[in-house]
């Protein structure tokens, strides 16, 4: 006889639950995993920030860029990131959120890339044309490192959302994920070799990266460990 005392567990038994993980597995019923919304809706309002920041942070680049291989570089990057903020507008629709909404992380982007801006009207300003070019990439390089992480990040959520939310998100990050790795990694190698040059040593421009289409962080090692063979 049970005994009424003792309270009921509301978990199923472990053999129960081992009898369902089969019937789901054999009848190819998969639950959704979740993220956490609130965390991903401040990653969506970090992503567009960043991508609007980053507008910003290619115009006042061109304006310090010489080397015309650059210039024609950091042209296409800007058209991609205002590109990158229509497909974002589409996720946001997706996500029913407000576009136009404030949040803590928000502000904090916005900040950053005001700073990049203003570090670079600072070179311009008192440093030269030269320094003013190798400050620019380095912005541009931590301008992208977020932007690379957080498109990233976004591509992970596809299989923690459901819906027309996966859907645009999936899309998006089919036309943007290359597209983000070129920025990075390309002006990694352009920072790079621009400060080769400006110590007096021999440079590579356009970088091994460049010229290799580097894709990942495993190429654009390689790339700069073979850069001596296409001196």
């Amino acid at each position: 006889m049970r005994d009424s005392s003792r309270p009921r567990s509301s978990a199923r038994p472990v053999f129960v639950r081992h009898l369902l993980g089969i019937w789901a597995r054999k009848s190819g019923h998969k639950e959704v995993p979740t993220v956490k919304r609130d965390h991903f809706d401040e990653l969506l309002y970090q992503a567009i920030e960043t991508e609007l920041g980053g507008e910003q942070v290619y115009l006042k680049a061109l304006e310090c860029a010489r080397n015309e291989d650059l210039r024609k570089e950091w042209q296409k990057y800007l058209d991609e990131t205002r590109e990158h903020q229509e497909i974002l507008k589409r996720i946001f629709e997706a996500a029913d959120l407000d576009i136009s909404a404030e949040s803590p992380g928000r502000k904090v982007v916005r900040h950053k890339a005001e700073g990049l801006v203003t570090a670079m009207e600072m070179a311009l300003a008192d440093a030269g044309p030269e320094a003013a070019q190798l400050v620019a990439a380095e912005s541009v390089v931590e301008a992208e490192t977020k932007d690379h992480q957080n498109w990233e990040l976004l591509a992970r959520c596809v299989e923690k959302t459901s819906g027309a939310l996966s859907s645009e998100l999936q899309k998006a990050y089919d036309q943007v994920g290359e597209e983000e790795a070129h920025h990075l990694f390309h002006t990694q190698g352009w920072a790079r070799e621009l400060w080769i040059d400006f110590l007096g040593m021999e440079a590579v421009m356009p970088p091994p990266e460049e010229e290799k289409n580097v894709k990942t962080q495993i190429g654009a090692a390689r790339a700069e460990h073979q850069r001596d063979d296409y001196k």
